[in-house]
């Protein structure tokens, strides 16, 4: 049976309280899943529930998303990547006596990452899908940090089901929205903040976040890349990507887009057991 808990974890001057889904015996090995930007830990259910009761699940919510909390309210430097990795490794080792698999979803894989260069001790693994390890160049990053404020701008002065409309209407969705279960995506996304997703973009986003590209070569946990088949921007970064990290591998689901769990959880939960399946170390 599952358990909602709330943590508070204080990074001053921000204080985070987070959202959590448990659900397993806390002397199994612990999952830890962080969902993609515009998601909450709803977003994990398809692929928890496949798993096997041999594991310890904990699905957070990430701040600015679901039910987490954050104060002071509205404060942007609550929403940088830094701060908010310092709250969630906190976080993580007091929810775990001994080191996690940590698996991240886009805007929450390069978080993970993030964690995994940072925190490293924290974690037996690492499963990131469709995420980045950030832009190499300062103008790449200026480029996306105008991107980044354009969809921030909308998010404060549009209606919010518009504005989803328009993101969901972005190439890099085209298989997701298409997917039966994607109407109950969209009504779950509904009960996001709009002005607190906005400080996500603007603290959180690719244009903002340091490069982890010359970190790759000094992770030594094993990492696992989940990438689509109808993903090509991510399927090459993944194929770079292995190419720099010394434990690393690349699993390609066949027919999936770009958020693999959601369209096809049952491929999804097979390459993480057989990740899991062989030694981790």
């Amino acid at each position: 049976m599952a358990t909602e808990s709330v943590t508070l974890i204080e990074q001053p001057p921000c204080g985070y309280r987070f959202f959590i889904r448990e659900k397993g015996r806390s002397h199994h090995p612990t999952l830890v899943f962080f969902h993609g930007f515009l998601g909450s830990h709803l977003d994990w259910e398809d692929v928890i529930k496949r798993l096997p009761e041999r594991y310890r699940t904990l699905a957070v919510d990430l701040p600015g998303h679901g039910k987490t909390e954050v104060t002071p309210a509205g404060h942007a430097r609550c929403f940088t990547m830094p701060r908010v990795a310092a709250a969630l490794a906190q976080w993580i080792g007091t929810a775990s006596e001994s080191p996690v698999v940590l698996i991240g979803y886009s805007l929450g894989g390069r978080l993970a990452l993030y964690l995994a260069v940072h925190y490293p001790d924290l974690f037996r693994a690492i499963v990131l899908e469709s995420a980045s390890p950030g832009l190499r160049t300062a103008s790449e990053r200026h480029q996306r940090r105008q991107w980044d404020e354009h969809w921030a701008r909308q998010l404060e002065r549009e209606p919010f089901p518009r504005f989803l409309e328009k993101w969901y209407n972005q190439p890099l969705f085209r298989t997701l929205k298409h997917h039966p279960s994607f109407d109950a995506l969209f009504r779950q996304r509904l009960n996001n903040r709009p002005e607190w997703l906005a400080h996500v973009l603007r603290g959180m986003g690719t244009g903002v976040q340091p490069s982890l590209w010359e970190h790759l070569p000094t992770l030594k946990k094993p990492l696992l890349l989940l990438t689509g088949e109808k993903d090509p921007k991510f399927r090459a970064i993944s194929e770079e990507m292995v190419r720099m990290a010394p434990k690393c591998s690349v699993k390609v689901i066949a027919g999936c887009g770009h958020n693999i769990h959601r369209e096809n959880p049952d491929a999804f939960v097979q390459a993480i057991l057989d990740f899991l399946h062989h030694p981790l170390e």
